[in-house]
C-alpha cells in the first residue's frame, strides 16, 4: 500500500489507496496529481465501504478526489458493482460520475438488476444514482428504458423522467414519469401513460399498476379498451388474471360495436362473460335512427355478445326518446330478437298519448335498427287531455293493443276485442260539437306528428255524439281510467328522480394524496406537498328540464 500523507483529512474520510502500482506526476497537465497506473493487477482504491479498480488513476489526495480510467469497477458490499471506461469521484461527497458504457449491477436475489447508460451519478452519501441521458434497467422480467432515471438503493426504487418504457412480453407500459420497486415490481404512474396488453389497452395520468399480474387502477382521466368496451371514469381497476374492470364515478362504458354508451357512477365489467353492471344514475343510452334512446333503472345490466345483447334494467325503470318514453319496475331489451319489454305496471307515452296494459312491448327491426311495432296486452288504455277544453280526457281501450311505426314515428294504432271509445269532438272554430262515446270489436287510430288524426271504428260500432249536457262528467272515464300525467317523462334528465339527482360521489383515494404503497411514512408526508398529487376535481353542471309541449287540437271521423 501506498504511504503518502493524510494529515490534513478526518480518520476514515480521505480516499485510501490499497494498491498503487506504478506512479509517476506530470505537473504540466495535471498539477498536484499522482498518476498511478497497473502493471500485473489494476490499481485499487478504497473508501468507506467501497473499492475501485482501473488501469490508470489520477488522484488528488489534497483534494481528495480522483480520476479513474480504464476498465474501471466500482464494488460497494457483496451486491452492488458499477463498471464503466472512465469515474470520476469526489471522497469529501462521496459523489461517483461514471461515463462511457456504463453498467450498475445489484445481484441481490429480491432486486436482481443491471442499469446500463452512458453517463451514470453515484451519490453514496444518499445511496441514490441518476442518469439524464437515455438508460436502459432490466430486471428478472422487465427491460425499462427512459430519459431520465433515479435509483434509490435503500428503497429498491426506480424513478423514471420522460419517455419511459417498459418492456414485457406480456404487454408494454410507456409513460410520462413512472416510479418502479424492484421487489414488489409495482409500478406507480404520474402524468400520460399507456399500458398495452394482448387484450388490453389502458390509458391514465395518475395510477398503481402490479406488473407481475398486470394488475392496477388508474384514478386520472383513465380509459381502459377491454373486449370491444371502452371504459372511462375518475378511478378504474383492472385484473387481468379474472377479466375483470371495475369503475367509480363519472363513468362511461361505450361498445363499439353496437354503438352503445352506459353512464353511472359504478359498474362492473366481466371479459368472460361478456357482460357490464352499473349502478347509481345509471343510464344506457343507444342510438335510434338520428335520435339518442335513454334507459334508465337502479341497476342496468348488460349480458351476451355483441349480435346478442341483452340489456335489462331492474327497479324504477324509464326510457326517453324525443316522441316517446316510458317507466315500469323493470326493462328487458334484446338485441338479437329487437324486443323490448315493459315490465311491472307499466306506462308508455307518445307524444301526448298515454299507453297502459298489464304488458308492453315495443319491437325493433333487426336489420334496420328501426322500432318497427308495439304491443299492449290485456287491459290495453289509451288516454290524452283534450287539448282544447284541457278538463276532458280524449280515451279508447281494449283487450289488446296493436301499433305500427313508420321512420320511427308511430302511425296507427288498433285496438281489438271489447273497445270503447270517448272522444271530444269540435268544428273547425273550436266549439264543442259534443262527446262521442262508442263501442265496437275494433278501433284503428291514425296519427300525425303524434297526435290524433283520424278515428275508425271496426265491425258493428254502437254509440253516438252526445251533447255535453247529457253526458254528465262522472261518466267521461271508462272503466280502468287511470291519468298518470304527473309521472310523465318530458326530458332525458326526467328519467332521475331526487336520490339519483343527489347521489354524494366517495372521494377517490389518491387523486389529493400519495399513491405509492411501497414507500415510507417518511416519503409519503414529503410527497404531500408535491403538486401532483393536488388534483381538483372539475364541477358538474345540472341541466335544466325543457318547458312542456302545448298539446294540439286533434280532429275526428267516423265511418262504418
Amino acid at each position: 500500500m501506498d504511504g503518502h500523507a493524510q494529515e490534513a483529512e478526518p480518520a476514515g474520510k480521505q480516499i485510501n489507496i490499497v494498491y498503487g502500482a506504478n506512479f509517476t506526476k506530470d505537473e504540466a497537465n495535471f498539477p498536484g496529481a499522482t498518476i498511478f497506473s497497473k502493471d500485473t493487477r489494476q490499481v485499487q482504491f478504497e473508501h468507506q465501504g467501497a473499492d475501485l479498480w482501473c488501469d490508470i488513476a489520477i488522484f488528488y489526495q489534497k483534494e481528495n478526489r480522483l480520476q479513474a480510467i480504464g476498465n474501471v469497477r466500482l464494488q460497494q458490499g457483496d451486491s452492488v458493482q458499477m463498471t464503466s471506461g472512465r469515474i470520476n469521484y469526489d471522497g469529501d461527497t462521496k459523489l461517483a460520475k461514471a461515463y462511457e458504457s456504463v453498467l450498475l449491477k445489484n445481484t441481490a436475489k429480491t432486486t436482481s438488476m443491471t442499469l446500463t447508460t452512458d453517463t451514470l451519478y453515484f451519490d453514496r452519501e444518499k445511496q441514490e444514482s441518476y442518469y439524464q441521458d437515455f438508460g436502459t434497467v432490466v430486471d428478472s422480467t422487465h427491460t425499462l428504458t427512459s430519459e431520465i432515471g433515479r435509483y434509490f438503493m435503500e428503497l429498491k426504487k426506480y424513478q423514471f423522467l420522460d419517455s419511459v418504457h417498459i418492456l414485457n412480453p406480456q404487454y408494454i407500459l410507456d409513460s410520462k414519469q413512472l416510479d418502479y420497486y424492484t421487489t414488489s415490481k409495482n409500478a406507480y404512474m404520474y402524468g400520460p401513460s399507456t399500458i398495452t396488453g394482448d387484450t388490453y389497452r389502458i390509458y391514465c395520468e395518475r395510477g398503481f399498476y402490479d406488473t407481475k399480474i398486470e394488475s392496477g387502477y388508474g384514478i386520472k382521466n383513465t380509459r381502459i379498451n377491454y373486449n370491444n368496451r371502452i371504459i372511462e371514469g375518475d378511478s378504474v381497476y383492472f385484473d387481468k388474471a379474472s377479466e375483470f374492470a371495475s369503475a367509480t364515478n363519472n363513468i362511461v362504458v361505450t361498445d363499439t360495436i353496437n354503438k352503445g354508451v352506459i353512464r353511472a357512477h359504478y359498474a362492473e365489467v366481466f371479459k368472460a362473460k361478456d357482460s357490464v353492471f352499473a349502478t347509481k344514475r345509471a343510464v344506457s343510452i343507444a342510438l335510434v335512427e338520428q335520435d339518442s334512446l335513454y334507459i334508465h333503472g337502479d341497476t342496468l345490466m348488460v349480458t351476451g355478445k355483441p349480435e346478442n345483447r341483452i340489456l335489462k334494467a331492474f327497479r324504477n325503470a324509464k326510457f326517453y326518446k324525443t316522441d316517446l318514453s316510458g317507466k315500469c319496475d323493470s326493462i328487458h331489451s334484446e338485441e338479437k330478437t329487437g324486443i323490448t319489454q315493459l315490465i311491472k305496471n307499466p306506462v308508455l307515452w307518445n307524444g301526448e298519448n298515454q299507453m297502459t296494459g298489464d304488458s308492453i312491448y315495443l319491437i325493433s327491426n333487426v336489420k334496420t335498427e328501426k322500432l318497427d311495432s308495439l304491443k299492449v296486452l290485456n287491459n290495453a288504455f289509451v288516454i290524452s287531455l283534450d287539448s282544447i277544453s284541457m278538463t276532458g280526457y280524449n280515451q279508447a281501450k281494449g283487450k289488446d293493443l296493436f301499433g305500427q311505426f313508420e321512420d320511427n314515428a308511430l302511425k296507427i294504432i288498433d285496438l281489438v276485442k271489447n273497445t270503447e271509445v270517448i272522444y271530444y269532438v269540435y268544428n273547425d272554430d273550436d266549439e264543442l260539437i259534443g262527446i262521442d262515446y262508442t263501442k265496437c270489436s275494433a278501433i284503428r287510430i291514425t296519427l300525425a306528428n303524434n297526435e290524433i288524426e283520424d278515428l275508425t271504428f271496426i265491425t258493428l260500432p254502437d254509440g253516438d255524439i252526445f251533447p255535453e249536457k247529457d253526458f254528465p262528467e262522472d261518466t267521461r272515464k271508462l272503466n280502468g281510467f287511470v291519468w298518470r300525467g304527473e309521472e310523465r317523462i318530458l326530458t332525458k334528465d326526467d328519467i332521475f328522480d331526487a336520490e339519483d339527482n343527489n347521489l354524494v360521489l366517495p372521494v377517490i383515494r389518491g387523486i389529493d394524496g400519495p399513491i405509492d404503497l411501497d414507500a415510507n411514512e417518511e416519503e409519503r408526508s414529503q410527497n404531500e406537498g408535491d403538486p401532483v398529487n393536488n388534483i381538483d376535481p372539475s364541477a358538474i353542471k345540472a341541466q335544466k328540464p325543457k318547458e312542456r309541449p302545448k298539446v294540439k287540437k286533434v280532429l275526428s271521423n267516423k265511418a262504418q
